[in-house]
C-alpha cells in the first residue's frame, strides 16, 4: 500500500508542477496546437494553445512507478518486473510516436503531421516488438507477461497455442498490432475537446488499478481464498495504472477548459498504448470494451460517418467523432465534457461489478 501512495504521490507532484515549466518552454518554441478548419468555429480561439503535454504525463507515470519500485527495492529487495517494463514500453513507445507527429504539425504549421502510412509503419513496429517481448522474455513471478490468446477476463476463450508455436506467434503479434491500434486511434479521437481525453482516461485508469491490485491480492500461490489469477506482477501494473489516472487529474488542472495546454498525439497515443498494454498484461482484452466504453463509442462514430457518407452520401452524424456532434446541437463544451465523463464512469463501474462478479462466480461463493 504504501509503495501505491508513492506513486501516488510522485506523479501528481511531477505533473503539477512540470506542466507550467513545459508550457513556458513550449510558449518560447512557439509550438503551439494547429485546429481543423471543418471544425466547430468556437475551437478557433484554441490555435496556438501549447500541446505535447503528454510528454508531462508519460514523465509523471514513469517516475511515479520508479520511486515505488526504488522504494520496494531499498525496503524489500524486490527488483522491478519485467512485465511492467514491457507495459512502459507500450506506453512511451506509442508516445514518441504522437511526439514525432506533433512535431510534424507545428513545424509544418497545420494540423497535419505524419501520414497515415509513417504511422502505421510505426505502430507495427513499436506493437510487434512489444508483442513477441512479451511471449518470450521470462518474468520473476513464473507467469508469462501475455498469454497468446483473446481473453474476456483471465482463461482465453481462444488459445493461439492450437496453432503451434509459430502460428500461436503470428496470430499473437496480429491481436497486438489490432488492439494497439484500435485503442490509439480511439483515445486520439477522443482528445477533442479540453479534458475529455484525459478525465474520461483518468476514470478508466482507475478501474485498471482496481482490477490489477485485485488480482496481486488473488494471485495464484499467495494462499488467499476464492480464485487466483495467473498474472505476472499485476502489484507493478497497479501502480502504474493509478499514476496514470494520477497523472491524468493532475494535468486536468491544466487542460480543463478553457485548456492552457493540449495532450497533443505524444499524450494519446502513450495513453491508448498503455491501456492496450495493461488490458493484454492483466488478460481482459474484451472486457476493456466496455472499460474504455466511451472510447469505444467515440471511435465506431467516425466509423459509422465515414462508411454511411461512403454509402449513402448522407451523414448520421453532424460531425465524428461525436463529440462535436452535441457541440453543433448546440450544447456547451463543458456539458459535453462532463457528461461523457458520466458515461466513462458508468461504464467503468459496470467493467468492475463484472469483472468481480466474474471473480465470485469463479470462487463458487454464490448463495
Amino acid at each position: 500500500m504504501i509503495s501505491l501512495i508513492i506513486g501516488i504521490v510522485v506523479s501528481l507532484l511531477v505533473v503539477f508542477f512540470g506542466t507550467p515549466v513545459l508550457i513556458d518552454i513550449v510558449h518560447k518554441l512557439h509550438y503551439g496546437q494547429y485546429i481543423r478548419q471543418d471544425g466547430p468555429k468556437s475551437h478557433q480561439i484554441k490555435r496556438g494553445t501549447p500541446t505535447m503535454g503528454g510528454l508531462i504525463i508519460v514523465l509523471a507515470i514513469v517516475l511515479g512507478w520508479g520511486a515505488s519500485a526504488v522504494y520496494r527495492f531499498c525496503t524489500g529487495g524486490s527488483v522491478p518486473s519485467w512485465s511492467a517494463a514491457l507495459v512502459l514500453f507500450a506506453m512511451i513507445s506509442m508516445g514518441l510516436l504522437g511526439f514525432i507527429d506533433d512535431f510534424a504539425k507545428v513545424r509544418k504549421k497545420q494540423n497535419l503531421g505524419l501520414s497515415v502510412h509513417a504511422k502505421f509503419i510505426g505502430q507495427f513496429i513499436f506493437a510487434t516488438c512489444y508483442a513477441v517481448l512479451a511471449l518470450i522474455i521470462p518474468t520473476k513471478s513464473g507467469f508469462p507477461s501475455a498469454q497468446a490468446g483473446m481473453s474476456f477476463i483471465e482463461k482465453p476463450f481462444w488459445n493461439f497455442e492450437s496453432a503451434g508455436k509459430v502460428g500461436a506467434m503470428i496470430l499473437f503479434i496480429i491481436w497486438v498490432n489490432f488492439l494497439m491500434t484500435a485503442w490509439t486511434n480511439a483515445v486520439n479521437l477522443t482528445d477533442g475537446l479540453d479534458g475529455l481525453a484525459s478525465g474520461s482516461s483518468m476514470i478508466a485508469f482507475a478501474g485498471y488499478a482496481i482490477i490489477a491490485y485485485w488480482e496481486c491480492y488473488h494471485l495464484k500461490g499467495t494462499g488467499h481464498e476464492g480464485y487466483a489469477y495467473a498474472v505476472s506482477d499485476p502489484l507493478d501494473l497497479s501502480i502504474i495504472a493509478v499514476c496514470a489516472a494520477v497523472a491524468c487529474f493532475g494535468f486536468l488542472w491544466y487542460n480543463s477548459n478553457p485548456a492552457t495546454i493540449f495532450m497533443g498525439d505524444t499524450g494519446s497515443l502513450a495513453l491508448g498504448g498503455l491501456f492496450s498494454a495493461l488490458s493484454i498484461a492483466t488478460h481482459t482484452e474484451f472486457l476493456a470494451i466496455i472499460l474504455g466504453g466511451l472510447f469505444v463509442i467515440e471511435v465506431m462514430s467516425d466509423v459509422i460517418q465515414v462508411s454511411c457518407f461512403k454509402l449513402t452520401h448522407k451523414r448520421v452524424f453532424k460531425m465524428a467523432p461525436i463529440h462535436h456532434h452535441f457541440e453543433l446541437l448546440g450544447w456547451s463544451e463543458g456539458k459535453v465534457v462532463v457528461r461523457f465523463w458520466m458515461i466513462e464512469l458508468l461504464f467503468t463501474l459496470a467493467a468492475v461489478m463484472i469483472f468481480y462478479g466474474d471473480w465470485v462466480t469463479r470462487s463458487g461463493l454464490l448463495l
